[in-house]
């Protein structure tokens, strides 16, 4: 029998820690938060912390703790050509401080073109204009950590590559 919080029976019969994984997609004046299953399979829109209002460092650390969260993965914004430039030293940054805050290792997640595919992902559900802004961010967090479960899967399969 599994008795730990966030345990589950392996198909082996032994017990394996299971916990979710949190994908965010740091800005200036927001952060879009997502959320994994607990398998680590699909990636879900959470929430938008406010950093006008709404510490970021206490917002995460009390999702990680309110969710098991064991990762956190933070979106890098690179350039089409792979370079890092000030808003990837910046999303560096923020990972470390997120990293201390919460006590988690953090993981970096290239974001080229979610902000993009969530728009477009709204856009193509009908989502109104006003509302679009709402959920955005979480959605395009959604996207960060959903191409960060894929790449990782692929990689557990042995048919991805190991970039």
């Amino acid at each position: 029998r599994c008795t730990r919080r966030g345990a589950e029976r392996g198909s082996r019969g032994g017990c394996r820690i299971v916990t979710r994984i949190l994908g965010l997609d740091p800005g200036e004046r927001r952060i879009g938060v997502a959320l994994s299953d607990p398998t680590g399979t699909i990636a879900s829109p959470h929430s938008v912390i406010d950093l006008r209002s709404t510490d970021a460092a206490t917002a995460v650390r009390t999702i990680c703790e309110e969710y098991d969260v064991g990762l956190i993965v933070v979106g890098l914004p690179t350039g089409l050509s792979g370079t890092e430039g000030p808003s990837a030293t910046a999303a560096r940054t923020f990972g470390a401080l997120i990293a201390e805050a919460a006590g988690l290792p953090v993981e970096y997640q290239d974001e080229r073109f979610t902000t993009v595919t969530a728009e477009a992902a709204l856009l193509e559900g009908g989502v109104r204009r006003d509302k679009r802004r709402d959920v955005r961010d979480k959605v395009a967090a959604a996207v960060i950590l959903q191409t960060y479960l894929d790449r990782k899967d692929l990689n557990r399969d042995g048919t991805g590559s190991t970039d």
